[in-house]
């Protein structure tokens, strides 16, 4: 018996300091860090994610914008030589975004009936070879492979995206996109997900990313084949990791008030998102009050400055 309380006695030792060990190392794994690594997690964080942000509605843009046999037509890159008519100088200098990107048409398009002599699912290819300039400044290379169950204006339909060898300017994108139509008689509603993306830079640095967010349109209803005045609410929540140098960074994101994305910008033009990390908000950045630009807002320990977003 004695031998055995001994045991016992060592055991429980052994568990409790175990436990202080659990414990201490949750919490060190969960502190926000001293302002000034604050400040570093929030710049890091904040720029990763709207970076994928960008790149990742692009495709978005891009898929719906195919034509109207599968999708809307004429957002993207599909944007004809006078999508810019009527917005101003903004648009000629490639501020918003996808105007006139066809102009130069140096991508193909290719598509393969994948269940003959169906239409539908039907794969559809977007080759931008070795390089072919937007208007909007951005120079793509590479692959976008997207396979559509039907036309993607339809409720019920969806697409899955995946890419080969695919760069936005020196950006290598990989990872997967699906849209799925969940409209309703009353509105126009799409469900977006981005799944195991990573967006890796020529310098080693990289950017892990998924996100599940509601497109929701708010104006352009009336005119369905028309998107160009097609204006959308974007709720719901992503998280990331991002590799810095030496460092490597870990957050989650919450759209606090609903992002409001115009297909004739590039950027969102308004609404606000907090980063988090290890459930403790760490920054907010607010894209404005509805201009179309590259700015945005960071604010972290009450501190404001501007940010360019890329």
């Amino acid at each position: 018996m004695k031998s055995l309380s001994s045991f016992t006695r060592v055991l429980t030792v052994l568990l409790f300091g175990a436990s202080l060990i659990m414990v201490s190392c949750k919490k060190e794994g969960s502190t926000i860090g001293t302002p000034a690594e604050q400040e570093e997690f929030a710049s890091a964080t904040s720029e990763s994610d709207a970076e994928a942000e960008v790149v990742f509605d692009d495709v978005f843009d891009n898929i719906v914008g195919v034509d109207t046999e599968v999708g809307l037509g004429g957002t993207g890159v599909f944007g004809g030589a006078n999508y810019s008519v009527g917005v101003g100088q903004e648009a000629i200098n490639g501020i918003n975004g996808p105007a006139g990107l066809d102009s130069n048409r140096c991508f193909t398009v290719t598509y393969t009936q994948l269940a003959a002599p169906n239409r539908f699912p039907l794969k559809v290819v977007l080759d931008f070879g070795t390089g072919c300039p937007g208007r909007d400044g951005r120079i793509r290379k590479g692959k976008v492979v997207t396979i559509y169950t039907g036309p993607l204006f339809i409720p019920g339909n969806s697409t899955t995206t995946t890419f080969d060898g695919y760069y936005v300017d020196s950006i290598h994108v990989e990872g997967t996109h699906k849209v799925s139509n969940n409209s309703t008689q009353s509105s126009r509603v799409f469900k977006v997900q981005v799944i195991g993306a990573k967006l890796t830079k020529p310098n080693g640095n990289f950017a892990e990313w998924n996100s599940e967010k509601t497109h929701t349109q708010i104006e352009g209803l009336g005119t369905p084949i028309f998107p160009l005045d097609d204006i959308f609410k974007l709720e719901g929540q992503a998280n990331g990791s991002a590799k810095r140098g030496d460092k490597f960074f870990q957050w989650s994101k919450i759209i606090t008030e609903p992002l409001i994305k115009k297909f004739t910008c590039r950027w969102f033009v308004k609404g606000t998102v907090v980063m988090r990390k290890s459930n403790n908000k760490v920054a907010e950045l607010n894209y404005g009050t509805g201009t179309c630009d590259n700015k945005a807002t960071l604010t972290v320990n009450g501190v404001s400055r501007e940010i360019t977003l890329h």
